[in-house]
């Protein structure tokens, strides 16, 4: 279990010890420190830039040797505009108010008896994360915030630009209320098993990857699982939409960045109106490169169609991160929505429609996290979202769905202020009654 600069226990120890000093850091220091990060990043974006090449070098052979994803490879890259938005979205987090420390409940129990329920951190958080180094960041900042400490394991992919980021935020951040050792960077294969095993340091596992290794994590673990899982995402274009609406959603859902989690892979259309749409966007398509894989009524209306090809039973499941889409036509609204609760994923699912009723029946039925009216997909995202970032965007159903944000950081906890009760008062033949009215106040921090 040994990790570079110490072993994982060693680092899980050293996190849980920062995290009790980082809950009760002031907004103003957190607010400083995030600054400062922000600032680090853009100064030192020629480091990080040349380290991320390093990393690219090593993956572009992999992708040509066939052992990586041309989608992975994209989600590696970086360059002077995604440092720009890194550097923007921690500003952002800065910016948001701060959820520790808020009353969710005031309650009278009787005179002079009176109960708190006040938002905290959670505590140490865990995070395994694919090969998007901006990640780091984000959740970073996201922790940071919410005065939770973190152990950050990346992919192997972007070793270079993990660590290139990770040092930058322990440079920037470390110093007055912000304790050193609040965030911890993992960098062996090793070191993910290991981190399952920690539950007497780690609150709370966040792996953002494929279903199956979620699952795998949720299966080897009894640490607390908010699962990131795979996105398989849809458009229903119905039969009351405007066609040219209809095409940009369609083709901004699926082009405009193919290769995360909340691109659409399963375009679905109306009977009604195949014949007219499927043609057009399919040239769309087409032009920008992407493959097509269609239902038999799809083959039938694109039959003179080239490089179209049948999707099989798996397609309608399949996650590409790619320019790849199956399209599958539907009899009517209804017929989307049972397509999309049995196939997807639960993460993100849009209807193009100017029938009210409809969009809101869609809206209703479909069972995912975020549901769309008019609009691409890919605004499903914490940034967009105003978040200002995101650990990741959580298809299950627990206390956090959807882009996650400050919100799934925290927890609360119970304030009891008394003069001296005991329940032995409460109980028996002349038990005193509670009074349990709510009262308008904060606690008294």
């Amino acid at each position: 279990m040994k990790g570079v600069g110490g072993s994982i226990v060693e680092k899980a120890s050293i996190a849980k010890s920062a995290a009790l000093k980082l809950a009760n850091a002031s907004t103003e220091e957190k607010d400083n420190a995030l600054l400062r990060i922000a600032a680090a990043i853009d100064e030192d974006r020629g480091r990080i830039l040349a380290a991320n090449e390093k990393d690219l070098e090593a993956a572009s052979k992999l992708t040509r040797e066939g052992k990586m994803s041309k989608a992975l490879l994209d989600r590696l890259k970086l360059d002077n505009v995604k440092i720009d938005e890194i550097v923007t979205s921690v500003k952002d987090v800065a910016e948001l108010e701060d959820p520790v420390g808020r009353t969710q409940l005031a309650l009278e129990l009787d005179k002079s008896l009176e109960l708190f329920q006040v938002s905290c951190p959670i505590g140490v958080i865990g995070a395994i994360f694919e090969s998007r180094p901006d990640v780091l960041v984000q959740i970073a900042a996201l922790c940071l915030k919410t005065g939770n400490a973190v152990l950050l394991k990346g992919g192997s992919e972007a070793h270079n630009s993990n660590a290139a980021l990770f040092t930058v935020v322990v440079e920037a951040s470390v110093g007055g209320e912000i304790p050193a050792g609040w965030i911890q960077l993992l960098e062996t294969r090793e070191d993910v098993n290991a981190m399952l095993k920690l539950n007497d340091y780690i609150d709370l596992l966040v792996p953002r990857g494929s279903e199956q290794f979620v699952k795998y994590i949720q299966a080897n673990t009894n640490i607390m699982v908010l699962g990131h899982s795979e996105g398989v995402c849809h458009v229903y274009v119905d039969r009351d939409s405007d066609l040219e609406m209809a095409e940009a959603v369609s083709y901004d859902s699926k082009v405009q960045y193919p290769a995360v989690c909340n691109a659409v892979e399963t375009l679905l259309v109306d009977s009604t109106i195949a014949a007219d749409f499927l043609p057009r966007i399919a040239e769309k398509y087409q032009n920008a490169g992407v493959e097509l894989r269609g239902c038999p009524k799809t083959l039938e209306v694109l039959r003179s169609t080239e490089q179209l090809k049948p999707a099989s039973e798996e397609d309608w499941r399949s996650e590409y991160n790619d320019l790849i889409i199956s399209i599958k036509v539907v009899d009517g609204v209804d017929a989307a929505i049972d397509h999309i609760n049995q196939y997807g994923s639960g993460h993100t699912d849009a209807i193009v429609t100017s029938n009210k009723a409809t969009a809101l029946k869609f809206l209703r039925f479909v069972d995912s996290s975020s549901v769309m009216h008019n609009a691409s997909t890919r605004f499903s995202d914490g940034f967009r979202y105003g978040k200002g970032a995101e650990v990741g965007i959580s298809t299950y159903k627990v206390h956090a769905r959807g882009p996650v944000g400050l919100e799934g950081l925290i927890i609360y906890k119970y304030l009891l202020l008394g003069t001296g009760q005991v329940v032995a008062r409460y109980v028996g033949a002349d038990a005193k009654e509670f009074t349990h009215r709510e009262l308008q106040k904060q606690f008294p921090l």
